[in-house]
């Protein structure tokens, strides 16, 4: 694969013209939408394997709202570099680069607003750098408190081996089988959800162990009826994810046990407005697991999605455009009216 950027002609047609920075050791490409200076920014980080072009949505309803709003492709995807060691991934450099993100255009203080590992990166954000966030969106992923052991052997003792994050630790194995055939991983990645989460929670342990590896094996694509993309939406994955592979994003699972290591001592409150938009069918990031939030993030509403999945924002845009910009409306006010 190239370290030269490569632009799907999918994804360039359905979003903004892409611009780059160099921020924190990366070039890290971006999209944005809306009046620069205007207000506070939001700033949409993805998850895997997403790119900013999960948001496309969103940057278009922020755009025709008049709102800021600037969604990058993260280290490691997209037209974003991909450094080569697993720990250029943990949540220090991650949090760091949307810092040196805002220093490069001049914002003092944003909104992050993040959806699946993206929303863990926020929500550290706001740990991290609290005089640089003005508040927090998350989208399926709560504030999570650190536990009491390390995620990967949590993970591993309860689920076991196959489960996709603890299978996501062996170097290479994986990636390859992801980026075996990029097309059919993104199908197989982005559907509705196959059942409701009440279905779900009622199977037996053994079928609920969120075994990847074993599901792509046994994954059809052709007999596939759940996909809510279309195929140029598709496509928009495909080819940036054949271009660069899977490596970059699953680099940040990999981190897993030093981002726990690293933030034993970091102070788990955070003190701005924020918003938790819950998805009802979202098996991985349930509601439930929102529950208890306002102990570590006092002034916070929620909105729950109804029927989605995990794909939230690209599943249900309508409804989380309504939400996000309703309660920016309502938290963050922009001047002249809108």
């Amino acid at each position: 694969m190239s370290d030269d950027p490569i632009a799907s002609p999918a994804l360039a047609k359905a979003m903004p013209p892409v611009q780059f920075a160099d921020v924190n050791g990366i070039r890290m490409a971006y999209y944005e939408v809306g009046p620069r200076g205007e207000g506070v920014p939001v700033i949409f980080c993805h998850g895997f394997p997403e790119l900013a072009f999960s948001w496309r949505h969103q940057l278009d309803a922020f755009e025709k709202a008049g709102r800021w709003a600037i969604a990058p492709d993260q280290r490691g995807y997209g037209l974003t570099s991909r450094p080569e060691r697993i720990e250029d991934y943990d949540l220090e450099h991650l949090t760091a680069d949307i810092a040196a993100l805002m220093d490069t255009l001049g914002i003092e203080k944003a909104i992050p607003c993040g959806h699946d590992w993206g929303g863990m990166v926020v929500w550290q954000f706001a740990l991290r750098y609290p005089e640089r966030c003005a508040g927090v969106i998350g989208v399926n992923t709560p504030f999570l408190p650190r536990g009491d052991v390390d995620p990967i052997a949590g993970m591993r003792a309860v689920y076991g081996d196959d489960m996709y994050i603890v299978w996501f630790q062996k170097p290479g194995e994986a990636d390859a089988a992801l980026a075996a055939d990029p097309e059919r991983s993104i199908r197989y990645f982005m559907r509705k959800p196959q059942m409701t989460l009440k279905e779900y929670e009622q199977l037996p342990a053994e079928q609920r162990t969120l075994a990847l590896g074993e599901g792509l094996k046994l994954y059809d694509a052709g007999a596939d009826t759940q996909q809510f993309l279309t195929d140029d939406e598709i496509a928009a994955f495909a080819e940036t994810f054949a271009a660069t592979g899977f490596t970059g994003g699953i680099n940040w699972y990999r981190n897993f046990t030093r981002n726990w290591q690293a933030s034993a001592n970091l102070v788990e409150k955070v003190d701005v407005p924020s918003l938790m938009v819950m998805a009802e069918n979202d098996v991985v990031l349930s509601p439930a697991m929102a529950e208890g939030m306002e102990a570590y993030v006092p002034d916070l509403d929620k909105v729950l999605i109804e029927k989605s999945g995990h794909w939230t924002q690209q599943e249900y845009p309508t409804q989380v455009n309504a939400a996000l910009l309703g309660w920016l409306d309502k938290r963050f006010p922009v001047s002249g009216g809108q």
